[in-house]
């Protein structure tokens, strides 16, 4: 007699960001090399957290398209971050001239660079490029993917996909933090509605150190992920935080205690009940081309949905915008979608299904 299927399928993420328009350099064996060489590890899904390129240019998007393209993974998420200027409309318009040096203002980039990464070469090339909001996807392995999308983080350097920092973005009205003020438009969906939270920044106090110790992480996003619990949260941004943790997140049988726990901002909050770094070596990383880690219900040791996340910042760059830090395998269990296994994709193209969010 046939065994029914798993309920759940392994799944195999590349994780990237802040790449900042660079190039991987070339394949090589030797023992000190870059890990941000050629090939990248194959996955099923690629994530680029933002920062494609370093100042929005058409040129820029152009060499970071080449770089998805190389990549072996049925479905490449993309987001925008802080320096793609140009698909930021609003910020584009008031500073796009200014902060890309031009001596007449380019009306016509913003459409190029969305048409870039929503026509038919991205397409081609397995891209999506995400604005902000929910969305669902089916592999062709039958693994349903629920993963939220946002570029957005609070003001940095005055650059592009902006928020103040007494704005909560993520959180709805119920739910905003205690004394801000709610802006969300697309807020962050509760437990247990996404697998994947994908953003450009960090939340606060994980991973978002800079190199003047200053930790400078949203805490609504962070009161956002507690609330949505999410297998994996990746993020960049801050160059210098490259690396992953485990997070726990602590339990009360009274909703509205658990909530308020979010006034305490200090960086052991109680919105976190225990934190782990995943060790890397840095040996592996340089022939791998990668970090692994595998939190998969066959790995050593499996993440606890509903009571943990698996935190990444996979920034590329050094804080000297130096590609010398590697990207991010992680390997995870997605539930298995029964109405859409196996079929393979809807619309023809060869692709993955998107399905509603």
């Amino acid at each position: 007699m046939s065994q029914p299927p798993s309920p759940s399928i392994k799944t195999r993420l590349l994780i990237l960001s802040d790449t900042h328009s660079a190039l991987p350099h070339a394949p090589t064996n030797q023992p000190n090399a870059s890990p941000f060489r050629t090939p990248f590890p194959r996955a099923d899904v690629a994530l680029h957290c933002g920062d494609l390129t370093m100042v929005g240019k058409l040129d820029e998007y152009e060499r970071a398209l080449q770089l998805l393209s190389a990549i072996d993974a049925e479905l490449k998420l993309v987001i925008a971050g802080n320096h793609d200027i140009s698909l930021d409309e609003v910020f584009y318009a008031c500073k796009g001239q200014y902060m890309q040096r031009l001596k007449e203002p380019d009306d016509e980039l913003v459409g190029k660079a969305k048409a870039l990464w929503t026509g038919e070469r991205a397409r081609a090339a397995g891209v999506r490029y995400l604005e902000e909001g929910t969305y669902g996807f089916v592999l062709r392995s039958g693994a349903r993917l629920r993963i939220y999308a946002s570029p957005y983080q609070p003001e940095f350097c005055d650059w592009a996909f902006p928020y103040y920092r007494h704005q909560d973005r993520f959180n709805p009205p119920h739910n905003c933090t205690p004394n801000s003020e709610p802006i969300a438009e697309n807020p962050i969906p509760d437990y247990p509605s996404i697998d994947i939270l994908l953003t450009h920044g960090p939340p606060y106090s994980i991973l978002d150190k800079t190199t003047t110790e200053e930790h400078v992480g949203c805490e609504h996003l962070l009161r956002a992920a507690r609330r949505a619990k999410p297998l994996l949260h990746c993020f960049g941004h801050i160059h210098e935080g490259w690396g992953a943790e485990r997070v726990g997140w602590p339990t009360n049988s009274n909703p509205d205690l658990d909530i308020n726990l979010d006034t305490d901002l200090k960086p052991n909050s109680p919105q976190i009940s225990h934190r782990t770094r995943v060790p890397v070596d840095a040996s592996a990383l340089a022939r791998d081309r990668a970090a692994y880690v595998d939190i998969s219900s066959r790995g050593p040791r499996p993440l606890v949905r509903g009571s943990e996340t698996l935190m990444v910042n996979a920034s590329v760059m050094d804080a000297q915008y130096r590609p010398g830090q590697g990207a991010w395998v992680v390997d995870l269990d997605l539930e298995r979608d029964e109405a859409k296994a196996g079929d393979g994709d809807g619309d023809g193209d060869g692709d993955v299904d998107m399905v509603d969010g």
